[in-house]
């Protein structure tokens, strides 16, 4: 019976913890292995007493018929709590398997949103340098290949400009009035859009179109202005397995992928604005990373002169001043009491 607490963990039931279903088929298994060794057990010590007792299979057949009564009344209890157990342990590996059949349909649904809402409601604009046409001497049109560069012949010291996405607020405004922006990281594939709801906890388990989803939103914190006016504002995703929302934030340290990019961009109705990140790092959820600010000071600067030197990415040699405007973006990890973030100040903005 102690191996069915074993299968029900409560931690299966986390999104970021689908990989336990492997635990869960690790202890049937186990589970499985631990009755037979009891049978194996109790079979060989009763095979062992009869012939030790009475010499012979025979006469351990005539000891089985004298010990018929109170043994067989007592093995039969046994049986029946055996046979309890595997229910129960078999019953809980069924629920697990249910639950986590419906967290993998979660995870599908909100991919399937958020792609149709980047398909249908966001553009990019491809630039890609002119190449040099040579004319031909008699007249004759030159080679079609030498007149024009595809996007993807662009490369090295050739490649376009990263370009944001253009988007169709009016149309998002329509689906969801709460959409303030979208974010976009350059290293990442990382692209949704931003809501702010009335409080945190309305778009956590929340998707743009308000279904109920564990992946939820990303989502700017309540108390900043929607216009990305703020000295100090913070967005919020899920770290989630399958690395959708801000499942891939952790591998601008963990891959180095600041090396691609050291870029993300904020876009709005009003404009779009390109952060440069100067930290990335793991800070206590309660931490003094998540300090608002009612307007830059000089405890501002010294917020941002602190969370740079937190930084466990090399440094950036910018020097902040008080009309920097800074985004968070964070999310949570495997430790309950920890959180990871990524922190950018604005250096452009179109």
């Amino acid at each position: 019976m102690g191996f069915c607490v074993l299968i029900f963990d409560r931690q299966l039931f986390t999104t970021h913890k689908v990989g336990c279903f492997r635990r869960i088929v690790k202890n049937v298994i186990l589970m499985i292995r631990f009755l037979a060794w009891k049978f194996t057990v109790r079979y060989s010590i009763i095979t062992y007493n009869c012939r030790d007792n009475f010499g012979s299979i025979f006469e351990g057949e005539r000891a089985k018929k004298l010990m018929s009564g109170k043994k067989k009344k007592k093995g039969g209890i046994v049986n029946s709590l055996l046979t309890l157990g595997i229910i129960i342990c078999l019953g809980v590996f069924a629920y697990s398997a249910f639950r986590l059949f419906t967290i993998y349909q979660d995870y599908k649904v909100g991919e399937d949103e958020y792609a149709k809402l980047q398909g249908q409601y966001t553009t990019r604009e491809v630039k890609v340098p002119k190449t040099p046409v040579s004319e031909s001497v008699d007249g004759e049109s030159p080679n079609p290949t030498e007149e024009v560069a595809s996007a993807e012949a662009v490369s090295g010291e050739n490649a376009a400009e990263y370009l944001p996405l253009d988007v169709d607020f009016q149309a998002l405004q329509t689906i969801n009035p709460d959409v303030v922006g979208w974010l976009e990281v350059e290293a990442l594939d990382i692209s949704y859009p931003i809501v702010q709801g009335k409080d945190n906890a309305e778009y956590l388990h929340k998707t743009f179109e308000k279904q109920d989803n564990f992946a939820g939103s990303i989502f700017m914190d309540y108390a900043n202005s929607a216009d990305f006016s703020d000295c100090h504002t913070i967005i919020y995703g899920h770290n989630m397995k399958n690395q959708s929302m801000f499942g891939k934030l952790k591998l601008i340290k963990e891959n180095e992928k600041y090396k691609a990019s050291r870029y993300f961009w904020i876009l709005t109705p009003e404009g779009k604005y390109r952060y440069e990140i100067f930290s990335a790092h793991v800070t206590p959820a309660d931490g003094d990373t998540y300090t608002l600010f009612s307007g830059p000071d000089q405890q501002f600067l010294d917020y941002v002169d602190k969370m740079a030197s937190e930084s466990q990415i090399p440094k950036t040699d910018i020097p902040f001043t008080l009309d920097d405007k800074v985004v968070t973006l964070t999310t949570c990890t495997s430790n309950e009491t920890q959180r990871f973030v990524v922190q950018g100040v604005r250096v452009s903005d179109r």
